[in-house]
């Protein structure tokens, strides 16, 4: 299906309300496994064990990597949104399959399809919202669509209660296949291909030398490298974070002595605190730049990590939880929103791109991190330390990125010249 190739504005709610779909899928994906995964291993048919569980969880977060590093090198040869929509429906598609899958192995094929749409997706989307948004609301925007990452977050494990174990766990990822016959046809009759909002970037998505085959020649040059290999860093922190307390803070809470059901409904508080952060922090963003509120969010993340090692009283557990959804979690996407506000266009959807597929590296590590300290004799308290040290980092190092150059800089000059349609 061809996106609709008109400049026409199309206005913020418009914007939001169907791109805020694709950015839950990305929250629905990773709730989704870890709730059906007690069901699947009881299910004799599939032949799943711990193992193999764990494996097909970490081919998500490899294909997501290379989802987003693809969407990194081809964002200026297709385009956003065909890449959205494209991203969309590889992620359906596996979770169609996963939802018929016979045996766990091609379960796990479908897996790493899954993850290497959602790779696509989320750089794609967030450029594109980027693109399509006034430069005064830009972070804002960025960061509403975001929060849909909660939603979808927290609609996995809902649906998952409802249903499970009386119904199959088919279910859950049928209803992961549903963009393929709502969200995506949608969004390609209603999404626009260029932007509407672009007045100060007078540098537009073009095609470049064959040689720049993963647009990252005008990220590294003079101008740009410093920020680019900042925002990797911090994007690499902050989705240590998300993936790894996601696994393990309800754990390490129960381990600290609260009972399994404070644990979930505090993990539930976490991301409440996420979806306040991502709108809240954007909008702060919009008016005072973006860059202190990553720092202090990062920060004050940290900090509420630092007083949950001590076991504080239910009730401030309760609160610091929330303020470490709004520094961890939030932060991730604040991050987004700072990488393209910081880069133009025609750097922009290369930036969030690589940013996101170095930060999948973080993804990856976070877990074992966390499993790696669980299962020594360090104990739990140490683990509340050990994830506040990347939140310190996070913080410090965006505090450290430098402003965006007035004038364009060489490659994005070259890049003007160069022909080539505008995504």
């Amino acid at each position: 299906m061809t996106p609709t190739p008109t400049s026409a504005p199309m206005s913020r709610g418009r914007l939001l309300a169907l791109t805020g779909p694709f950015a839950a899928m990305e929250g629905y994906d990773l709730a989704c496994y870890g709730a059906t995964v007690p069901v699947l291993l009881s299910d004799r048919a599939i032949d799943a064990d711990v193992s193999s569980a764990g494996v097909v969880g970490a081919l998500v977060a490899f294909g997501m990597l290379f989802g987003a590093a693809v969407a990194a090198a081809l964002s200026h040869r297709v385009g956003n949104l065909r890449l959205l929509l494209g991203g969309s429906g590889l992620f359906s598609l596996g979770m169609l399959v996963c939802s018929i899958a016979p045996t766990f192995t091609l379960f796990g094929i479908a897996r790493l399809g899954t993850g290497l749409g959602l790779g696509i997706v989320l750089p794609a989307v967030t450029a594109y919202v980027a693109d399509h948004s006034e430069p005064h609301r830009r972070s804002g925007n960025v960061g509403i669509m975001t929060s849909g990452y909660v939603l979808g977050a927290m609609l996995a494990p809902l649906l998952s209660a409802a249903l499970l174990p009386d119904a199959s766990w088919r279910w859950i990822y049928v209803i992961g296949a549903l963009p393929a016959f709502v969200i995506i046809p949608l969004a390609a009759r209603s999404l626009v291909d260029r932007p509407a909002h672009a007045a100060e970037d007078t540098v537009r998505t073009a095609e470049t030398s064959d040689r720049d085959l993963f647009g990252l020649r005008p990220l590294l040059g003079p101008g740009s490298r410093v920020a680019t290999f900042l925002f990797w860093t911090i994007s690499f922190c902050g989705l240590m974070l998300v993936f790894g307390l996601s696994n393990w803070l309800p754990t390490m809470l129960r381990d600290s002595g609260y009972t399994l059901q404070s644990s979930l409904l505090q993990t539930a508080v976490m991301w409440v605190g996420a979806g306040v952060g991502m709108i809240a922090g954007g909008r702060i963003g919009d008016r005072v730049g973006i860059k202190p509120v990553v720092a202090a969010a990062f920060a004050v993340g940290a900090a509420s990590l630092v007083l949950m090692s001590v076991r504080p009283a239910t009730g401030l557990l309760f609160l610091l939880m929330f303020v470490a959804g709004l520094g961890f979690i939030g932060s991730q996407g604040l991050t987004n929103a700072f990488v393209v506000t910081r880069f133009t266009g025609a750097l922009r959807s290369r930036a969030i791109g690589w940013a996101l597929a170095v930060g999948r590296l973080g993804a990856i590590l976070g877990p074992l991190v966390g499993g790696l300290i669980l299962s020594t004799e360090l104990g739990v308290r140490f683990g509340f330390f050990a994830f506040a040290v990347p939140g310190v980092l996070g913080a410090v190092l965006a505090l450290l990125v430098p402003g965006m150059r007035r004038a364009p800089a060489p490659q994005e000059r070259a890049l003007q010249k160069s022909p080539g349609a505008a995504a």
